[in-house]
C-alpha cells in the first residue's frame, strides 16, 4: 500500500477469460441477486460461467441456489485444511460456484479484516474453476480493504455497480466508482434494481420511489446505464426458495431484463 492506495497487480488468471466484479456503495440494493441472475443470463448463451460469492460479511449465494452445508462434501473441507490441491467448486444451475458461505457457519461472523483479505484472494487463485469464459465476483458492499485487495489480486475485465432509485444508493455508488478508478478497474456500467413496479391490474410500470435527480445520480458521474430491473416479489421469493429467477420464471419481465443487461455487458467488453 503506497500513498494511501492499494497497489495494482495486473496478473491475468490462466483459466478465466474475463473476471467481472459486481459491487455497490451500500448493502440492501440487490447486488447478490444481480450477480446470480447476470451469471445465469451469460450461461444461457452457452458460455462457461463461474460465480464467486466474495461477500465475506454476508454470503447469500448458497441460500439463493438451494445449497445446504451437507452438500458441500468432505473434499471441499479437506482442501481448505491444507491438502495440496485446489478447492473444488460446487456446480448448480449450470454455474460453477464458490462462496464465503462454504467456509463460514450459517450464523458465523467474520470480523478479522486481515483474514478476510487473505481468504478473498485465496478464492480467486486456489479454487479449481476449470476453463471459464466469465467469472462473476459478488463483492462485499462498500469500499473497504477486502474489495481493494481482491480487485488488485488479478486482472479484472470490468465492474458493474448496482443501485436502487434512492439518493443514498447513488451517492454511495459514486464513492465505489472512485475506488474502481483508483485501482484501475473499468466500470462497464450500472444497474438500477427495484426501479419500478408493474401494476398487476393495468400492466403499467409505476415508479415506487421518487426519481433521483440526474445531476445527483450515478449516471451523471459518467457511468452508463446497462439496464433497470423492475421490482417483483417473485425475485426475493426465488432467492429464498433456492431457485433463481431465470430458472424459476424464465419468461418474466425481470428475467428478460437480466438477459438484456448480459447482452449489453458482453457488447461493452468486446468494444
Amino acid at each position: 500500500m503506497e500513498g494511501g492506495h492499494w497497489s495494482v497487480t495486473v496478473t491475468q488468471h490462466p483459466t478465466i477469460g474475463a473476471i467481472i466484479a459486481v459491487g455497490s456503495g451500500k448493502g440492501g440494493v440487490g447486488k447478490s441477486t444481480v450477480s446470480l441472475n447476470l451469471a445465469l443470463a451469460l450461461a444461457e448463451g452457452g458460455a462457461q460461467v463461474g460465480l464467486l460469492d466474495a461477500d465475506l460479511y454476508g454470503p447469500n449465494i448458497p441460500l439463493m441456489v438451494g445449497l445446504v452445508r451437507e452438500q458441500w462434501g468432505s473434499d471441499w473441507a479437506l482442501a481448505w485444511k491444507g491438502a495440496k490441491r485446489k478447492v473444488p467448486v460446487i456446480e448448480r444451475f449450470g454455474l460453477r460456484i464458490m462462496s464465503a458461505g462454504f467456509l463460514l457457519g450459517d450464523d458465523q461472523p467474520l470480523v478479522d479484516s486481515s483474514v478476510a483479505r487473505l481468504i478473498a484472494t485465496q478464492f480467486l487463485w486456489h479454487t479449481d474453476w476449470g476453463e471459464l469464459d466469465y467469472l462473476i465476483v459478488d463483492l462485499p458492499p462498500g469500499t473497504g480493504g477486502v474489495q481493494q485487495v481482491l480487485l488488485g489480486s488479478a486482472r479484472f475485465a470490468g465492474a458493474v455497480l448496482v443501485v436502487t432509485p434512492q439518493h443514498v444508493a447513488h451517492q454511495d455508488a459514486k464513492k465505489a466508482l472512485q475506488m474502481y478508478r483508483r485501482v484501475g478497474v473499468r466500470v462497464l456500467g450500472g444497474v438500477e434494481n427495484m426501479s419500478s413496479f408493474r401494476c398487476p391490474d393495468c400492466g403499467r410500470l409505476l415508479d415506487l420511489f421518487a426519481r433521483v435527480p440526474e445531476p445527483r445520480s450515478l449516471w451523471a458521474a459518467g457511468v452508463d446505464r446497462l439496464g433497470d430491473i423492475p421490482l417483483d416479489p417473485a425475485i426475493s421469493e426465488a432467492g429464498d426458495t433456492g431457485r433463481p429467477l431465470l430458472a424459476s420464471k424464465p419468461d418474466s419481465v425481470q428475467a428478460h431484463a437480466f438477459r438484456r443487461i448480459a447482452t449489453e455487458l458482453r457488447r461493452r467488453m468486446e468494444a
